[in-house]
């Protein structure tokens, strides 16, 4: 029997494998002191020093009784948790991130907590305002803490060690964190708030009937008050809640008639919180019921999810997938599961966020960027204990910490938000969901009107089951969509400034109608760029190989990589000459040329500019939707997921840019991005008409889109894929190298491509430079390979590709070169 084995079990001799939020190649093994062993468990923050002076909270990722060969292992210094905070189902997920997009653990570790939990020595805390929590139950070390707080403002985990002369402060700092005392994070951002309106309730002293009468009798006196009352009486019948406005504009009182019955105590004020869209959206109803093509496509899925695991729901917009996904939702929930909902961009669907808060209430945990990091952490922790059944939120949803997941909705899967592009992992969330899925057993649904063509291949090919919805709800009608040659109007004298006069005489029509209008232009600023009329020099960023956009906003040249900005300039600073002309056009600039050519229309623009402030995007999309504007002019933004009842008119001012992007991708998010924009036309009432600007009018993706031809679509790009090795036949892995010396980054890069291309030989392609060979004084070479699917094992391509890597940092000369891989870059 071994000396071990003699000792009492909270006397054995533990290491612990803890995974640290730094991109080093491997996790690091620590000696755990014997007083702790009772605490110790795999998924707990345990402190620990790294390097000289870091102190750390990293997660147990295993527990063995056995000491690493090579080092001497230090002691950790405290574990943070009494529970574990990470199951094993995440360090599972963890793992195969790390290995399938070839980055440290580190790297999904600093990705997936949220900042509150990843206390470290340079962490800062600040105390939390709320005046109701009572000091005096505080130990005196907490007391010191707060004390400290209230006279620095701010602290650093390391400055909270200083003060209580000890190392083990995180067990004190969770437990004021946890108790409301102190906030903890690395950046506090603005908080996230729904919407709300005010709703008129009758005063519960005037419910029966009787009360009624009276109470209608005694305002003969005042018969403006009398008649909002009788018209309240009658908006019952139909409403549940109604608003002032809507009292106002059925009995045709003014506003103080409403205050004077508020005042009197007839009216009570109720505040709700309410969807951005509410008021024609037959989708917020909780009672919703199938029309005959929903019902078909539910009962194929039901059917479908017992052969598959994963399902592709091909359904045009507004053809009702969100009453599929509430449906299948409120059916896991029944057999005790939970659900996952992911969208592309949170902030842009508050509308949906909303929708499922009418049917799942309390059980809804709502996750994104919104978010402070103390909310997100809140999210986390009711997750792990099970108090939220269904979770809505952007990519990073997928790192939190469910239990028994039963299905996870792809909502939008095409759209590349879900790409995660900088800093590592470079993870797709639709890809992680799926994998996700399969650790949990559960079923995966992916929605698009415009599936990606990967998604697609794996449907036809049997990988994937595949379900269509290609019916809009209700009486909707998919729009009419046409097409004007810029060239052939300007030929006829038809084009003022960037609008075709059938654009043109289409808002008029549609203004006079009372409906609105949707412009799209996917450039924001004012002016893509200046060039000199003398010597054709372009105006460009001093840190990127990139022209610099003026915004007339800020009367400023910006660059919309590194944030550089300068005045305007006056002068060619390589000739010398007064001549730098504006070229191109961007939303600012159709913003611009819209307002001298119709000055009577209101109107909005919705782009990352004028989206900056608190609500910015929230603030415009209400106005739009409360037809404050007539015309809203936007980039892509305007794409995702909005729904406007009253829309009847898209413009694409110019159709050419997407079209002719230099990306094997280019056509399918063409067709995908006009297919969307126009999918914003005629969802409820209104016909949708798309008007279509471009130099290119019989182009095949804009033929394509004409006809909602989607099929076809496919058939020509999966045909082009196959001939030129590229997805969904092959895999693509990029590395780019960096470095601010283009001599040295050029041979670094050929270096690498040579040892690659000894193991792997014409898979390898490059080096090359970018699009945009410089970004941040950095040069950037890149090297591709294309990788097959048959016949070659991608886990031996990563390890050959691994040991190219290790052998190139080696040799000292390559020291500083900075290397990013990216797989599946696209």
């Amino acid at each position: 029997m071994s000396e071990l084995e003699l000792l009492p079990n909270n006397r054995k001799t533990l290491f612990v494998e803890v995974i640290l939020p730094l991109a080093i190649a491997k996790s690091y093994t620590y000696r755990v002191p014997f007083e702790l062993n009772e605490k110790i468990e795999v998924g707990v923050r345990v402190i620990v020093q790294f390097g000289k002076n870091k102190i750390y909270s990293g997660i147990v990722q295993a527990i063995s009784t056995e000491a690493p060969d090579r080092y001497e292992a230090k002691y950790i210094l405290d574990v943070a948790d009494d529970e574990p905070i990470v199951n094993t189902f995440q360090l599972q997920l963890w793992d195969w991130i790390a290995e399938y997009y070839m980055c440290q653990k580190g790297d999904v570790m600093q990705a997936a907590l949220p900042a509150a939990l990843k206390m470290a020595s340079e962490t800062k805390i600040i105390a939390a305002e709320n005046p109701d929590l009572d000091r005096s139950l505080l130990s005196d070390k907490g007391y010191m803490v707060l004390e400290a707080l209230d006279v620095a403002g701010e602290l650093s985990v390391n400055d909270v060690m200083k003060i209580l002369g000890q190392k083990s402060v995180f067990p004190l700092l969770r437990s004021l964190f946890e108790h409301g005392y102190i906030l903890i994070s690395e950046e506090i951002r603005e908080k996230y708030k729904p919407k709300t309106k005010v709703f008129l309730k009758l005063s519960k002293v005037y419910f029966d009937e009787e009360s009624k009468r009276l109470v209608v009798d005694e305002l003969n006196r005042a018969p403006k008050q009398q008649d909002a009352l009788l018209a309240y009486f009658q908006l019952r019948k139909v409403k549940e809640d109604i608003s002032r406005q809507d009292l106002m504009e059925a009995s045709g009182c003014g506003s103080s008639a409403i205050t004077g019955l508020i005042d009197k105590g007839i009216f009570d004020v109720e505040e709700k919180v309410v969807s951005r869209f509410a008021g024609t959206d037959i989708l917020l109803t909780p009672d919703f019921s199938f029309s005959k093509a929903q019902q078909q496509a539910y009962d194929e899925i039901k059917a479908g999810f017992r052969e598959k695991d994963v399902l592709l729901l091909h359904g045009v917009t507004a053809s009702g997938k969100t009453q599929l996904y509430i449906r299948l939702i409120e059916e896991v929930l029944a057999q005790g599961k939970n659900a996952l909902y992911l969208l592309p961009e949170i902030a842009l669907t508050a509308q949906i966020t909303e929708r499922l808060k009418q049917h799942f209430g309390d059980k809804l945990g709502v996750y994104h960027s919104k978010f402070n990091d103390n909310e997100r952490a809140e999210v986390w922790h009711k997750v792990r204990k099970g108090e939220f059944k269904v979770v809505i939120g952007a990519r990073s949803s997928v790192f939190l910490p469910f239990n028994q997941l039963g299905l996870l909705i792809v909502d939008e899967e095409h759209e590349n938000s879900y790409k995660q592009y900088d800093p590592a992992p470079r993870y797709h969330a639709r890809d992680t969901a799926i994998y996700l899925a399969h650790q949990h057993q559960a079923k995966v649904l992916l929605g698009s009107a415009t599936p990606s063509v990967e998604s697609y291949y794996n449907a036809k090919a049997g990988k994937y089951g595949l379900v269509k919805l290609l019916e809009r709800f209700g009486d909707a009608q998919l729009p009419q969509i046409q097409v004007v040659d810029i060239a052939e109007a300007a030929r006829k004298d038809e084009m003022s400034s960037y609008f075709s006069k059938t654009l043109l005489t289409a808002i008029a029509e549609t203004v006079a109608k009372k409906e609105q209008i949707i412009l799209f232009q996917n450039r924001r600023g004012h002016t893509p760029f200046l060039q000199c009329g003398t010597c054709g020099h372009v105006a460009k960023c001093i840190n990127c190989d990139v022209s610099l956009t003026y915004h007339k906003t800020s009367n400023l040249l910006h660059c919309h990589y590194c944030g550089f900005s300068e005045e305007p300039l006056q002068t060619c600073p390589a000739c010398g000459m007064p001549n730098m002309q504006s070229k191109g056009f961007g939303t600012e600039r159709v913003e611009e040329e819209l307002e001298l050519l119709m000055p009577e229309l209101r109107i909005g623009r919705l782009d990352l500019d004028s989206t900056k402030g608190k609500y910015g995007f929230d603030k415009v999309i209400s106005a739009f939707d409360n037809q404050e504007y007539d015309v809203l002019i936007g980039t892509q933004m305007i794409t995702k997921g909005l729904d406007f009842g009253n829309v009847s008119l898209i413009g694409i001012i110019n159709a050419d840019g997407m079209i002719n992007f230099p990306d094997f991708r280019a056509y399918e998010r063409a067709y995908s991005l006009f297919s969307q924009v126009a999918g914003r036309a005629g969802r409820r009432q209104a016909e949708g008409t798309v008007i279509i600007q471009t130099y290119t009018p019989n182009h095949r993706i804009l033929e394509q889109v004409r006809e909602h031809n989607y099929e076809e679509m496919f058939l020509t790009e999966v045909t082009e894929r196959k001939n030129y090795q590229y997805p969904p036949f092959y895999r693509l892995i990029k590395i780019d190298l960096k470095h601010p010396d283009k001599d040295l980054v050029h041979d670094a890069a050929n270096q690498l491509a040579a040892l690659l291309k000894q193991n792997l030989g014409p898979r390898v392609l490059g080096p090359e430079p970018p699009l945009v060979a410089r970004v941040r004084n950095n040069f950037i070479q890149t090297i591709t390979l294309k990788i097959e699917r048959k016949d070659i094992s991608i886990v031996k391509v990563k390890d050959l590709i691994k040991q190219a890597i290790l052998i190139f940092e080696l040799d000292k000369k390559n020291k500083g070169v900075r290397i990013q891989i990216d797989v599946d870059p696209y």
